[in-house]
């Protein structure tokens, strides 16, 4: 196999495998269950879809040596495993609300200064982007609707 495609599947394995165990310990549970949920609660699976779309873009960047990217793309993804511990396992869903709008910032940072050199990576960034734009309001109505 050639070293290209044998980085393209490590970064497939550690980005997806990264987020399935993450997902595995933090799995919501009893207390996740309880909450009062806003009618637009999305389904789980999209996130090994964002994985797959997030590790082929990293390995892209990579692949072409282009660090202020790289930079970009470790911020969002520690970011990205950061909030499902903060608000699954520490139950903090208004410092998960800080995690996201960070991951937010990383994520438009990386498709802005991917977008003229690495166009594809930046355009694999676009349905994760839309995927935490959607995501950090059904932060914020959980946390109004479950506060106190």
């Amino acid at each position: 196999m050639h070293i290209r495609s044998q980085a393209l599947l490590l970064f497939l394995v550690l980005v997806t495998g990264g987020g399935l165990v993450i997902g595995y310990i933090t799995l919501p549970g009893e207390w996740y269950a309880g909450l009062v949920k806003p009618s637009f609660n999305p389904p789980s699976w999209i996130w090994t879809i964002l994985y797959i779309l997030i590790a082929i873009a990293g390995w892209q960047v990579w692949d072409r040596g282009l660090s202020l990217p790289q930079d970009f793309r470790w911020a969002q993804l520690a970011l990205n495993f950061l909030w499902s511990p903060t608000f699954f396992g520490f139950q903090q869903m208004g410092l998960a609300l800080i995690v996201i709008v960070l991951l937010l910032i990383t994520i438009i940072g990386f498709i802005k200064v991917t977008w003229s050199s690495e166009p594809v990576s930046a355009l694999l960034f676009v349905p994760y982007l839309l995927w935490v734009a959607f995501a950090s309001p059904l932060n914020v109505s959980l946390w109004r609707l479950n506060a106190g």
